[in-house]
Formats: structure tokens, sequence, C-alpha cells
């Protein structure tokens, strides 16, 4: 804490800690000067003109991250400088300040039963036409879908924030990143559910297109009977078949062969981690 400009104000120091699922980002620090890429710092930044410091509010990391990157736990300092006469915000008010103007996300629940229903309409031998992209070279889009499942995946490092509790001095923000200016509260954690399939081959974005309708179903935007009509459509123009979902969170989980058994995976002994940044 300090005296800095005008005579008799005081600029008050704030250290954070914020999470981030980096995907829409180009990456945490704020960009300048181009309207199609932006950081997480400029949503920070953005939320921090509510506090009216007499100075521009910038945020300093102490961690980047390229563009895409999640981070369970970055770092940064903010300067907040307050006009003569008035005192330094305490935490708890500069952490609602944040939350009230930051633009939470919609987090939309999916109806698992509706979508597992709907994925026995797929299983077995079929023409999967409906669910092929154009381009592929194959002339034959009869394929046999040995097994579908929908479940629970596991447990996720994020947190909702309709569910985060303030506790004393503690408290998050939210972007969707969440902030924490003095300690760590217990939120309810985001839910991820792992969509399965198997079969001897796919067709070009066969599983991408198949999983695009799965989550139309779970957001009530198809009924489950529906995927059934598409299938049997054969039409890969649909309005809803034709999308695709995202490669994001696509693994190809194993290649099984016959009277071999089921191999078991070999994992780098050193995967990427998160790192921890402390800060005095």
């Amino acid at each position: 804490m300090g005296s800095c400009g005008p005579v008799g104000s005081v600029r008050a120091r704030y250290l954070v800690f914020f999470q981030y699922l980096g995907t829409d980002f180009n990456g945490v620090a704020a960009v300048r000067g181009n309207h199609r890429a932006v950081g997480v710092l400029n949503f920070l930044e953005e939320a921090a003109k509510r506090l009216k410091s007499v100075k521009p509010v910038r945020f300093t990391i102490s961690s980047r991250t390229d563009a895409g990157v999640h981070a369970l736990s970055n770092a940064a300092h903010l300067d907040i400088q307050r006009r003569p006469g008035q005192t330094p915000f305490s935490p708890e008010i500069v952490t609602k300040a944040l939350n009230t103007h930051l633009k939470h996300p919609a987090i939309r629940y999916l109806d698992m039963a509706a979508m597992q229903e709907a994925a026995q309409h797929l299983l077995g031998t079929h023409d999967f036409s409906a669910f092929q992209s154009a381009g592929s070279p194959v002339t034959n889009a009869v394929r046999t879908l040995r097994r579908v499942s929908v479940s629970p995946g596991p447990a996720s490092p994020f947190v909702l924030p309709q569910e985060s509790r303030p506790h004393g001095e503690r408290g998050w923000l939210w972007l969707p990143c969440s902030l924490d200016l003095k300690a760590v509260c217990v939120p309810r954690r985001l839910q991820f559910w792992t969509l399965e399939f198997e079969s001897q081959s796919f067709l070009y974005r066969q599983v991408r297109r198949m999983t695009a309708v799965l989550v139309a179903v779970g957001l009530g935007t198809l009924a489950p009977t529906q995927v059934k009509v598409i299938l049997e459509s054969q039409d890969p123009l649909g309005k809803y078949q034709a999308r695709v979902a995202p490669a994001h969170g696509l693994f190809l989980k194993s290649v099984l062969y016959n009277n071999f058994g089921h191999p078991e995976p070999v994992l780098h002994p050193e995967p990427y981690g998160v790192q921890s940044v402390e800060t005095s």
C-alpha cells in the first residue's frame, strides 16, 4: 500500500488467484487492438472499471498461458487507487464488485436419461449416411455400432459459480473463470460426461455428428425418437445431423483385436500438470 498520483490518494495492491477454461480465449494476457481476439485479462480489466480507480486497473500475471490453454490456479496482482480521503477497498468489496460485473456463462444441464434412450437407436447395423460428412471417399455407409454409452465422467477440477458460497473473507469471481482473493471455498464441481462409441470402423466425422445429435437430445432440442428418424432418413444435410461436435475432448480410447484381450495404454510418466505459484 502506498501513495501516488493526487495528493492524499492511496494505492492498494491485491493478489488474486483464478482459474479458467481457455478454449475461447487467446491466452491469459490481455489483447490490445484486436477485436477478434480476447484474453482472460480483458474480462478482468473490464470488470475492474466498476471500482473507479483513479488510474486504470491493470492485472500483472504470474504465469502466461497460450491460446486455448486452461488454468486451475493462475495468479495476478492489481493496483487500485482511490481518490483522496477514500480508504482502500476491502478484499470482500473487490470480490463482490468484480463478481457483479462479470458475465457468468449459462451452465446448462443435460438430460442423461434421454441421451441414453436416444443412443439405443444407433446400436446395431445401419446405413449411417445421415452421420457422414461430405468429402468422404467411402461409398458404402453401412456400419455396425457395437456399443454406445453415456455415463458420468471423472470429477472435474473446475467449479460451478452458482454453487459457491462466500465464507468469511473468502470469495470467488467468475468470468467464466473463478478468482479467489484470500482462500478457497468448496463449491460444487463441474460435471463432465463421457460418450463412448465402439465399431469396427467409422465414417468420416460419424462420431462427432452422432455426439452433436445426442447432445441436442440432452438439451431438449430433439426427442430421443427423432434420432431414429434422422438415422433412417440417410440425409447428411438435415438441420441437426449436419452439426459437428468440436474435436475438443475427443479421444481415441483404444484399439481392440479378436483373441488379444484388452491392452492397457502406456501413459507418459510425466504428464502435463499445473504448477503452484506463490508470491509475497
